[in-house]
């Protein structure tokens, strides 16, 4: 399946790192995390990516075309670039570097790289976030629900703290957040190609489109209480390069299991049927 990769953000949360160089592009153990990212989706057999690229976006083009393994460089339209990669263990890659604009929403570079995505079925993914995540079932999942999109919902690792209030102000509890059981959104996607039928220009995905799609019943969640992590601030980075320092990194699963084969997900019908049968 094609992979969308969204790198377009500034990433200002994570200034300390992102003054000399992209989000996308800050070492994880000496490699960018995008690379640890398509690592993972290429030990599952998803090795077309798309990358979504906005603020200083030339800097993730100089990055593939610099880079080791770089075997073929091809322009496409609107000054798109392809680049075909060969690693030593994860096969061929077909990397689209294509501008989607700086400070665009989510879902509008979503849209602007509609015709590069191949398939009735695609992956999408944010480029900051890294997971142990078991992609076969959670794909194998999001074909028996018939959803139009899924994503995965991960426990809330907040050090906040929630307050509940009595009527007359006196406190109620204090909870952590992560003992009151909310699950975030963990910015791994799947989606079938009917989803550009519900996402209008200029929309984002989180406060546009899934609202429409929960309404409807259209959005599947799939649980996920393995490892995650998302590199949004100097802290988040620290944390990953010590883990990654000390030979604990959970999201190298090309370095443990076997590769399971893709899971293609069926028409929405298909689906339907398969629930009812069931």
């Amino acid at each position: 399946m094609t992979v969308v990769l969204f790198c377009g953000g500034e990433g200002l949360r994570l200034r300390e790192r992102t003054r000399r160089v992209r989000k996308p592009l800050v070492p994880i153990g000496g490699d960018a995390i995008l690379r640890h990212l398509m690592r993972y989706y290429a030990h599952y057999g998803h090795r077309h990516f798309v990358l979504c690229l906005g603020y200083q976006g030339d800097a993730v083009v100089r990055h593939f075309l610099r880079g080791r393994g770089r075997t073929a460089v091809e322009p496409l339209p609107d000054q798109s670039v392809r680049v075909r990669l060969q690693t030593e263990t994860l096969g061929q890659w077909v990397v689209d570097l294509v501008p989607t604009g700086h400070g665009t929403p989510i879902g509008e570079r979503l849209r602007a790289v509609r015709s590069y995505i191949e398939g009735p079925v695609f992956l999408a993914n944010y480029a900051d976030g890294l997971s142990d995540l078991n992609l076969p079932d959670f794909l194998a999942r999001f074909a028996r629900s018939g959803a139009t999109a899924g994503l995965i919902s991960v426990p809330a690792h907040s050090t906040l703290h929630l307050v509940t209030l009595e009527r007359d102000g006196l406190v109620d509890a204090v909870r952590s957040a992560a003992d009151c059981g909310l699950r975030i959104n963990g910015g791994f996607f799947a989606m079938r190609r009917e989803v550009f039928d519900h996402l209008a220009p200029g929309e984002d995905l989180a406060t546009d489109l899934f609202p429409r799609l929960v309404a409807a019943r259209r959005l599947f969640g799939y649980r996920h209480d393995g490892f995650w992590a998302c590199m949004d601030t100097p802290k988040d980075w620290r944390a990953l390069a010590e883990m990654d320092a000390r030979g604990i990194a959970p999201w190298k699963v090309w370095l443990g299991r076997p590769a399971a084969a893709p899971v293609a997900a069926p028409a929405p019908q298909a689906a339907a049927a398969s629930r009812a049968m069931s």
